[in-house]
């Protein structure tokens, strides 16, 4: 048996046919694997979804109670067979219950990353590098341009720029789905104590967080406060919310974004961002291929954004590689709805 008669990209997602289901697909499917619950991966309508706890409850807190006819979760290490292939479920490091999907059949084992990151993340548990024969990446950030560097040191900036405006409300637009959670995460680690706001959009998955026992300190709505209050604070809103006449309850705010998308300065200045904050969930260029060689794997497949770089790179190191060019996944950074939480773009 071959790899690509186990996994095969279709118009619906990535399809393994010798076990019944899709990973991440983008339409209505009998069984679906999830590999976490930003809006481009994890979609309602399904007959079956297999997902970590975390995954569930997210998608239950978007879609509501009936999301999909039947759910059942699945634990990180923990192995179920589906038909004639046996799937197990690994950190991806990416967001709360994040998950890399290993689907072995006979000999061969391939484990799709979904979206994932090599950095460490309080606010979910570490990538876990997986051995394989062949490893599907994504490549949100697939360009040798993209180093993030240390996401600390951007938090750093954030609280300095408070220091330096204290008049001033300090607006961070972040995805509503791990984005605002680490960024609170780091302003903690880096001893800000002071309570921190959150729009209307964040409070419903910023809440599950803590109640899955993250430590994000005091935070409160920012609905219903005097403007004046709101001088020397910070606020976490959605990306779009940030450009939106909602910032004219703030005094002379200044617009932050968090997003792997602020190396390149012409889409800050592009977004009218102030404060570019370098701050991703998703592995640059190093912690791709770094991964890639970690896997041991000997075939790659690329997927989801900067597709022929990374193919290039590894067949310039001998590896077998294709893109998929699968289409409906993007970047959760670039259309977030002020209402709650938009498709990933």
């Amino acid at each position: 048996m071959r790899a690509q008669d186990i996994l095969m990209p279709v118009a619906a997602g990535l399809c393994c046919r010798p076990g019944g289901f899709h990973i991440d697909p983008v339409r209505p499917v009998e069984r679906a694997v999830i590999t976490h619950g930003h809006s481009d991966h994890a979609r309602a309508g399904h007959g079956a979804v297999l997902a970590t706890q975390e995954t569930l409850d997210m998608m239950r807190l978007r879609y509501g109670d009936n999301f999909a006819r039947t759910t059942q979760a699945i634990a990180y290490g923990e192995e179920i067979r589906l038909g004639d292939v046996s799937v197990k479920f690994h950190p991806a490091g990416h967001v709360l219950g994040s998950a890399q999907i290993a689907v072995s059949c006979k000999d061969i084992r391939i484990v799709a990353s979904g979206d994932y990151k090599d950095a460490p993340d309080p606010t979910c548990a570490p990538f876990e590098v997986v051995p394989c024969d062949v490893f599907i990446t994504e490549a949100t950030f697939g360009l040798p341009v993209f180093h993030h560097g240390l996401a600390a040191d951007e938090a750093r900036k954030l609280l300095a720029s408070v220091a330096l405006f204290p008049e001033r409300a300090h607006l961070v637009g972040a995805y509503s789905l791990g984005k605002a959670q680490r960024v609170i995460a780091l302003l903690r680690a880096a001893g800000y104590d002071t309570p921190i706001y959150l729009h209307g959009a964040m409070e419903k998955i910023t809440h599950y967080y803590q109640s899955r026992g993250i430590d994000l300190g005091e935070l409160r709505s920012v609905k219903g406060v005097k403007k004046a209050d709101l001088a020397g604070t910070i606020t976490l809103a959605p990306p779009s919310a940030t450009s939106d006449i909602w910032t004219r309850r703030f005094p002379d705010p200044v617009t932050a974004f968090a997003s792997g998308w602020m190396r390149v300065r012409a889409r800050a200045r592009q977004r009218g961002v102030e404060l570019p904050l370098v701050i991703s969930d998703h592995a640059d260029w190093d912690g791709l291929t770094a991964t890639i060689d970690a896997t041991g794997a000997g075939e790659i497949w690329v997927t989801h954004g900067q597709e022929d770089a990374l193919v290039h790179w590894c067949t310039a190191k001998g590896l077998a590689a294709r893109p998929l060019d699968l289409v409906g996944y993007g970047d959760e950074d670039e259309a977030e709805a002020p209402g709650g939480e938009g498709a990933e773009a």
